[in-house]
């Protein structure tokens, strides 16, 4: 298992100030909004969650990233669990013109609002069980998604996410390496149930049989 973090250099541009996420409003009340997945937590209020999530091609060079290191090709079959919107699936297929995009996500609202060149292939669901076939997809990824699960159905998740997968499979989620990026984690999220170091989440990814590569986003 690799760890690779595509998304370091994304990160690392923005700012946050945690605490003021903390004082500023009523953080348990602006979480139960949250975790609804509806147009609060995409397009609200920023206490919500993303304050606007807007296409702006900020996903290009990821994607760009991602499909040179897998070597994506034209006629690939790629998924995308935890998919928001889309945007990045729709990078996808801009930079390897040819591959086959789909994805999922809880989020009904996400799934409505998605970039409507890829949103055919998208469907609402719940990563525990996925709608596809053993082996469908050439490559499955799935970026700030399996942290909002608890751990009974993160097993399943990680399970799922192996079975519809052919070979290469890149999963990312939070984490934290010390206190304070433990405490500024802890500050700043409104959607985990799931809090591990990256030893633990490497762990549990080798206990519950994941063979693909892993990804950490870091709140420093």
């Amino acid at each position: 298992m690799n760890e690779i973090n595509f998304l370091e250099k994304y990160q690392n541009k923005t700012k946050r100030n945690y605490v003021e996420r903390v004082v500023s409003h009523d953080k348990a009340a602006c979480a139960a909004i949250a975790k609804q997945w509806g147009k609060d937590y995409w397009d609200g209020d920023r206490c919500y969650g993303y304050g606007g999530y807007r296409y702006d091609g900020r996903w290009k060079s990821v994607a760009q990233d991602i499909a040179t290191h897998y070597g994506l090709k034209p006629g690939d079959k790629v998924l995308d669990i935890g998919c928001g919107k889309g945007f990045l699936l729709y990078e996808l297929t801009q930079v390897v013109p040819g591959i086959e995009a789909y994805g999922i996500d809880i989020s009904e609202y996400g799934i409505q609002h998605a970039k409507e060149e890829i949103k055919d292939n998208l469907k609402v669901g719940n990563c525990v069980e996925l709608p596809w076939t053993d082996k469908t997809f050439d490559f499955v990824y799935s970026i700030n998604t399996f942290h909002n699960l608890y751990v009974y159905e993160l097993e399943k998740a990680i399970q799922e996410m192996e079975r519809v997968g052919k070979n290469a499979k890149w999963c990312c989620v939070e984490s934290y390496r010390n206190e304070n990026e433990k405490a500024n984690l802890l500050y700043w999220q409104l959607t985990c149930q799931s809090f591990y170091t990256p030893e633990e989440w490497k762990w549990l990814y080798k206990k519950w049989g994941y063979q693909g590569d892993c990804g950490f986003i870091y709140f420093e």
